[in-house]
């Protein structure tokens, strides 16, 4: 019995520690080793994938709150992942002040 509760505390810290690592990726929480923000989109895709895997992997295996809480983490950490990309396919708008006088409007 306690091996079984070992067990599921490690398997949920497991979970947290690839969580963390894909948020530090994604530039949403700080590098504690740098003490900066640091994003790497490619890093947060392979923790979001091994979380894939791990859940796939275990399937039918794992308690309901486990099965739950791996789930829940992998949505969270999707939709994080999905709005970071977006932010590197947006174009900038042009600055006013970069903008020529054909494209500036006549003052009334």
């Amino acid at each position: 019995m306690a091996e079984k509760t070992n067990y599921e505390v490690l398997f949920m810290q497991l979970i947290m520690q690839q969580q963390q690592w894909a948020m530090m990726s994604m530039g949403k929480l700080k590098n504690p080793m740098s003490d900066k923000i640091e994003r790497n989109l490619e890093m947060s895709k392979y923790a979001i994938d091994t979380l894939d895997m791990l859940a796939a992997k275990t399937k039918g295996n794992l308690g309901e709150y486990e099965d739950k809480f791996i789930n829940e983490v992998l949505r969270e950490l999707k939709l994080n992942y999905v709005e970071e990309v977006g932010k590197d396919t947006k174009e900038e708008p042009t600055p006013p002040e970069a903008a020529t006088a054909e494209e500036t409007p006549p003052e009334a």
